[in-house]
């Protein structure tokens, strides 16, 4: 079996209700042998997961053009309890680009939204 993919970026595949797939290049940094993703609630990769946990991931570019063969997979979103693990393995993959965004993100979200989480964590998981 192929381990998930180490690169900066990943083409996370998703499926939707039809089967069709959608990929989207995504940062997804290590956390043992799962990638943790971190991508915005409403986004559409999130309400494709919540119909089925079936993915493929691959390594790609900025701009999602695949650089390697594809891996099955499955993702699921982070307990709470966990996010602190999950943040901490994306600073460490990511450093100052994702502190920079990640706080951005928030204070963003508080003074349009206050006390709602508008972000979501994906685990993903080799089939």
């Amino acid at each position: 079996m192929a381990g998930l993919p180490r690169s900066t970026y990943v083409s996370l595949t998703t499926f939707r209700r039809t089967g069709q797939p959608v990929a989207t290049p995504v940062w997804a940094a290590p956390d043992g042998e799962s990638l943790v993703v971190w991508t915005r609630a409403d986004s559409g990769k999130v309400k494709r997961l919540r119909h089925t946990s079936r993915v493929t991931v691959a390594p790609c570019d900025i701009r999602g053009r695949v650089r390697g063969p594809a891996v099955e997979a499955t993702a699921g979103f982070v307990d709470r309890a966990e996010w602190p693990q999950a943040l901490a393995a994306l600073r460490r993959a990511y450093g100052l680009r994702f502190r920079l965004g990640h706080a951005g993100s928030r204070l963003w979200s508080r003074l349009t939204r206050p006390g709602a989480e508008r972000h979501e964590l994906i685990r993903i998981r080799p089939a």
